[in-house]
């Protein structure tokens, strides 16, 4: 079940909550304040790919290789 984040507009608390996908955008009360005032925020996640990496000198533009100065992979031919 994914983990949504939470702000009450009462209080400004900010909490986390494992619902169901279709409960996300359901009214949940503040577990600080018991307001029901609660807005969901977007989430910051992070993605581990098991495709190339350059490691330490992976270039500024983002590639996998320092080669690569088209943004991906596939247009430096590495």
């Amino acid at each position: 079940m994914p983990i949504y984040e939470y702000t009450c507009q009462d209080c400004q608390f900010h909490f986390d909550a494992r619902r169901s996908i279709a409960d996300a955008d359901m009214p949940i009360a503040c577990p600080q304040c018991g307001g029901m005032m609660v807005k969901r925020e977007l989430s910051r996640f992070m993605v581990k790919g098991g495709g190339k990496s350059g490691g330490a000198d992976s270039g500024a533009s983002g590639g996998g290789c320092s080669g690569c100065s088209g943004g991906s992979c596939g247009s430096c031919g590495h």
